[in-house]
């Protein structure tokens, strides 16, 4: 009796055995047909590329190119009625460039609290004016200072005659020292003058021209 159990106990660690040496051969060698004992790091779907999925444009209809607007062409200049202003810019211009462009956004920000249409607002060119002065023994001058002017516009589109002297009483009241202040109708020459000249580059251009 004591043989026998014996002999139980051995064929069961036997089988024991077996199962282990199975198993580990299992874990150890991934198989293609079973994945799950496969290793995290082996890519399966090398031979299926992903490139393309998520791409939708290729399904919507082409659409004609867009033409490029042309910065530099004028607007139309509105006509005054009766109760409105045409086109006005009122012009900012001054020796302090800070002081000139904090008024220019104080009028901007007015413009659009009395509900004024801005059409657009932009710097005009520095211009540059050389003080000259004589020396005291001799006929020569000299350069003595530099001044520089700058000026903004804001560009006014039907403004009411009804709010203009509003208007107009505020920004006289509010202007700084040293800022000049203008408002004028808005003409060709006007926008011309938004660009500075370039002699060379017009010279090469008229010479290719010929």
């Amino acid at each position: 009796m004591l043989f026998c159990f014996v002999q139980l106990q051995v064929s069961v660690t036997q089988q024991a055995c077996v199962l282990n040496q199975a198993l580990a051969l299992c874990r150890a060698t991934p198989s293609s047909q079973h994945p799950v004992w496969a290793s995290v790091s082996e890519r399966q779907y090398k031979s299926m590329p992903t490139h393309g999925i998520g791409r939708w444009r290729h399904l919507l209809p082409k659409e004609a190119p867009k033409k490029k607007k042309d910065k530099h062409q004028m607007k139309e200049i509105m006509a005054e009625t009766d109760t409105t202003y045409g086109t006005l810019n009122v012009k900012v211009s001054g020796y302090d460039m800070t002081v000139v462009e904090h008024y220019s956004q104080y009028i901007h920000n007015l413009c659009n609290r009395l509900g004024i249409k801005v059409a657009e607002s932009y710097a005009l060119p520095t211009k540059s004016t050389e003080v000259m002065l004589m020396q005291e023994q001799g006929t020569k001058m000299y350069v003595d200072a530099v001044l520089k002017t700058h000026e903004r516009v804001v560009q006014l589109s039907r403004l009411d005659t009804a709010v203009c002297p509003v208007f107009m009483d505020v920004l006289l009241k509010n202007q700084p020292e040293g800022v000049e202040l203008s408002v004028k109708e808005h003409t060709e020459a006007d926008f011309q003058a938004r660009f500075k000249g370039r002699p060379e580059l017009e010279g090469l251009i008229a010479q290719m021209s010929h």
